[in-house]
């Protein structure tokens, strides 16, 4: 009985003394939390040497721990710092992509409208003088408001360049028949009989659908890069609720508290957390994909034929004969019109008049291909093509960043949990969100709805981030504004001007000006009507002028002038 006694005794002091022990064992050292917290910049002065009671915890497992409740607050703050930084570097490279590109893609463009806007100006003054400078402003009107157009400016594309060609029509027919005198009211007559007469053949229907396509595009795709860019900036710019700032203290920062601050997140924890944390951003992508979608279509509008060339030797050709056919029709043009209008009163200076209708006709001479100037008309040229190239490979390169960018926030969480990088490939020795072992639940789907079943975020997904879903909407506009290019169709931009062009000053214009071949009266509407049949002649027409809608064609439209000065005003 006493032998019991004591072998009780003794097991129940061996007990005692294995428990304080343990209780010993468990008050480890805090020495490496200490310096992996100090490399973060953080003070010690919270920072317990040895560990201690975790009751005091509210996001970390309350066990024996190296954290207090002051170090569990700047460790949350850290957490949700170190994510907004991981999203924003994660997309700096796209984001550039967008940034960059739109800013050369603008920067060519306008430079070919400047480009041939002085090549015009400088061949005119030198091969046509005063006559030239009498008239410029019909063409110094063209440009200016092609660039309004391009730059975002409300500009009805298609009636801007019929006006264009009805003035061009009016001062032809006042040098042609100079020993005439005709009041406004008798040219606004003649512009009537334009579709009838058609004194420039079939070109100008043909040119006004090629170059009413590529002027489309292109300004359609600049907006598309510049929308792009301010979605994917607003964003990348995540609002981080606290749900997830609690997932991702615990999945960063608990491996402090428990002593372990080198131990890395396992992979699919990581994904989890990730997956909580960005559902809202996930949503965006499949109407991102439609938008890249839609963008690399109306790329393909811009790059067309590789040969410049190719394109601009046709145009030429048609330009002389649109230019020629004016000049062996103007006889029976003049007659219809005198029929229709009246007969007009012959100018005072009628002798002298028709001595300066004969030099313009006289300079109206056109080139053959082979007899093009080759001086200051053709370096002007060159530079052209020069731009024209760059621009060319611009858009291929866009293309391909634009490719690379598909399905990019539904990677989103694959690029920042990338194994070495932020989580640990080994799955036995990573930190499962309480201690070191496997991380055993599955990976929830992207999305907002599917985080009902997320094990590491708790969010409300009855209540979606209205930022992402106002971006979700700009890219939906902006894809069926794509779209709507690609088929040729104009779309208004009046309504976007803080999306605008950042180089939406081009036209110099402010909204309260005024054009001055803007038809005024009863007549406009018959114009419009008429020119929608040229409209419909134009897609039916002329197989020298067929080629596909290409940003090459604004070069058509850019140097019309320039090259009817070229091949006829000599």
């Amino acid at each position: 009985m006493c032998a019991m006694w004591r072998l009780q005794v003794t097991l129940c002091t061996l007990s005692v003394l294995s428990l304080s022990s343990a209780g010993e064992s468990k008050a480890r050292s805090c020495s490496e939390v200490r310096q992996a917290y100090s490399a973060k910049g953080f003070s010690l002065f919270h920072v317990p040497h040895q560990e201690v009671s975790g009751e005091h915890l509210r996001v970390c497992p309350k066990g024996y721990t190296c954290c207090t409740s002051e170090m569990e607050d700047k460790l949350s703050q850290q957490s949700k710092q170190e994510f907004e930084i991981m999203v924003e570097e994660s997309s700096h490279n796209m984001r550039t992509t967008f940034i960059s590109r739109h800013k050369k893609f603008d920067e060519f463009f306008l430079e070919l409208l400047d480009n041939s806007e002085k090549s015009l100006n400088s061949m005119f003054i030198k091969t046509y003088g005063k006559l030239y400078m009498q008239n410029s402003e019909v063409f110094q009107d063209l440009f200016t408001e092609l660039k309004r157009y391009y730059t975002g400016g409300n500009v009805n594309l298609e009636e801007m360049l019929n006006d264009f060609w009805s003035r061009l029509l009016e001062r032809m027919f006042q040098l042609l028949n100079s020993q005439y005198h005709f009041t406004d009211d008798y040219l606004e007559c003649v512009t009537k009989y334009t579709d009838q007469l058609k004194p420039f053949g079939d070109v100008p229907r043909k040119l006004k659908a090629q170059v009413t396509r590529a002027f489309i595009a292109a300004r359609t795709f600049v907006q598309g890069l510049m929308v792009g860019r301010e979605v994917a900036n607003r964003v990348a710019k995540v609002n981080v609720v606290p749900a997830c700032v609690k997932a991702l203290t615990q999945m960063l920062y608990c491996p402090y508290c428990r002593g372990m601050p080198e131990l890395k997140p396992c992979h699919n924890y990581c994904y989890n957390v990730m997956r909580g944390c960005l559902a809202n951003q996930e949503d965006l992508d499949a109407e991102w994909n439609l938008f890249i979608d839609a963008m690399l279509l109306v790329a393909d509008r811009l790059v067309g034929p590789s040969d410049i060339e190719a394109v601009i030797v046709p145009i030429d050709i048609k330009i002389s004969e649109a230019i020629m056919t004016m000049q062996d029709n103007s006889m029976q043009v003049s007659a219809k019109v005198f029929q229709g209008c009246g007969q007009p009163k012959v100018s005072a200076i009628g002798r002298s008049a028709r001595g300066i209708s004969d030099v313009f006709s006289s300079r109206f001479r056109p080139f053959t291909p082979e007899q093009r100037p080759t001086t200051a008309a053709g370096t002007s040229l060159d530079r052209l093509r020069a731009v024209w190239k760059t621009m060319q490979h611009s858009v291929i390169d866009i293309k391909e960043k634009l490719k690379e960018s598909k399905r990019f926030w539904s990677k989103l969480p694959d690029d920042i949990c990338a194994e070495g990088k932020l989580t640990e490939s080994d799955e036995e020795q990573c930190w499962n969100s309480h201690t070191k072992g496997r991380y055993f639940p599955e990976v929830v789907k992207g999305g907002l709805t599917n985080q009902v079943d997320n094990p590491e975020v708790i969010l409300d997904i009855t209540r979606p981030d209205t930022l992402i879903r106002q971006q979700i909407m700009t890219l939906r506009v902006m894809t069926n504004k794509l779209k709507n290019a690609y088929n040729g169709n104009d779309i208004s931009f009046q309504d976007s001007s803080d999306e605008g062009s950042s180089s939406g000053s081009g036209s110099g214009c402010s909204d309260g000006c005024t054009t001055e071949f803007v038809f005024v009266g009863t007549e406009a509407p018959v114009i419009g009507a008429d020119r929608s049949d040229e409209r419909a002649a134009a897609a039916a027409g002329g197989k020298s002028l067929s080629c596909g809608p290409s940003i090459m064609l604004v070069m058509a439209a850019l140097t019309l002038p320039l090259w009817a000065a070229q091949t006829q005003w000599r």
